[in-house]
């Protein structure tokens, strides 16, 4: 009997302290999947280092700072995050709204973009792109506008709804389409941080190049999801 108990004392003992650790596991930075100078010279080696490094980084450290009060949160994705931000504690709502959308948002950024250059859409997304906007080059343009016409900081979207049709949005700051139960395909940054050092005010020039390095091949996967 004194085995038995000591064995469920043990083995309760090993629970608790892996349910322990999950909670305490934080959210971290991803690093890149290309160097830093791999997508000039259409985005410049030291913007994507500032990028990264220090706003992306922030976002992280900003949300795990907002979640210390209330560790079981880091056992949430960053989609659970978002998508039940009403059911957060009060006091934390807007911090893991605005972080845990930044760190979204970036994460999905770098993963859209490619080093192989002037990659090309092909298969299912093409053609419902096709379908939803007439063709490419006029997808491209109502896509460029959205980015174009953000007023202050934020991003543009190619989403897909829940009857799997192709929307172009554009959401201010560190707002997602998650939170409005939209699926990302594409995304532009268009906070000045991801193209001033390059592009100055030139945001329309720095929207223009960036189809230069965007990762169709990601785009692809993603609607088909």
């Amino acid at each position: 009997m004194k085995k038995v108990l000591s064995f469920i004392l043990i083995f309760l003992s090993l629970v608790s302290s892996t349910a322990f650790a999950k909670t305490e596991k934080k959210f971290e930075l991803p690093p890149l999947k290309y160097d830093y100078n791999a997508l000039e010279p259409y985005i410049d080696e030291r913007t994507m280092m500032i990028h990264h490094d220090k706003h992306h980084r922030a976002y992280v450290d900003n949300l795990n700072k907002a979640l210390e009060k209330y560790p079981k949160y880091y056992n949430f994705t960053l989609e659970e995050l978002i998508k039940s931000l009403d059911s957060l504690p009060k006091e934390i709502q807007e911090p893991v709204k605005n972080n845990a959308g930044g760190d979204y948002n970036h994460t999905f950024f770098w993963d859209i973009m490619t080093p192989e250059k002037d990659m090309k859409p092909n298969g299912e997304l093409l053609k419902a792109i096709e379908k939803e906007f007439s063709s490419l080059d006029n997808f491209k343009k109502e896509f460029g506008n959205a980015a174009l016409n953000r007023f202050g900081s934020g991003w543009a979207w190619l989403v897909k709804d829940s009857n799997g049709n192709l929307k172009i949005i554009s959401t201010a700051n560190q707002d997602t389409p998650v939170a409005l139960d939209l699926k990302p395909i594409l995304a532009l940054d268009v906070w000045e941080h991801a193209y001033y050092l390059k592009y100055q005010n030139r945001r329309g020039e720095y929207i223009d190049n960036w189809w230069n390095v965007v990762n169709w091949n990601k785009a692809e996967e993603l609607y088909k999801e």
